[in-house]
């Protein structure tokens, strides 16, 4: 007997044995689940929560990125009642921002007075003595060359009014 002979015939014995004893029955029943399903029946969409929007409401608060005022509670200064912001006059377009946004950046001067550049609130802006700068009522008091000096009014905590001093310097070019 050859050798192509005895390959052939093994060929022929195990493909005669592939196709007589193959058991489809777990196909047959799934096509069969799937055939008695009624036509056209779609699975319902998954409820969707509706969208709740975020309003951040800890824009007038401090930083935390700056560190924390320190009061002593026994050497705290006592506001005084006579000291109050002006409630009634119009509130001009900088005291919108926390004064820590601004920083001077220049002086422009006329004939008659010496203006500031403070950048910040999306630009520069030009400013004089007498007008307000930040949330705290910040009055502008003196312009000079190197700094801006500004006279806040804050609360006191306990129904009064302080009066706070700040200073904007002039930040040069580094």
């Amino acid at each position: 007997m050859s050798l192509s002979r005895l390959v052939l015939i093994l060929i022929f014995a195990g493909l005669s044995g592939c196709g007589s004893s193959s058991d489809f029955s777990d196909l047959r029943s799934y096509m069969d689940e799937v055939r008695a399903r009624p036509k056209g029946s779609v699975e319902p969409l998954p409820k969707f929560q509706p969208y709740e929007s975020f309003t951040y409401r800890a824009a007038s608060l401090r930083s935390p990125f700056q560190p924390p005022v320190k009061i002593d509670v026994v050497a705290r200064q006592k506001g005084s009642q006579e000291i109050k912001p002006d409630e009634a006059r119009v509130k001009q377009f900088l005291e919108g921002f926390n004064i820590e946004t601004f920083e001077m950046v220049g002086t422009l001067r006329n004939d008659r007075e010496l203006f500031a550049l403070v950048s910040g609130a999306g630009g520069v802006h030009r400013i004089k003595v007498g007008d307000y700068l930040g949330r705290n009522h910040g009055k502008i008091l003196v312009i000079d060359e190197s700094k801006v000096d500004v006279m806040e009014i804050v609360p006191d905590g306990e129904g009064g009014w302080l009066e706070r001093p700040r200073s904007l310097s002039l930040k040069e070019r580094s």
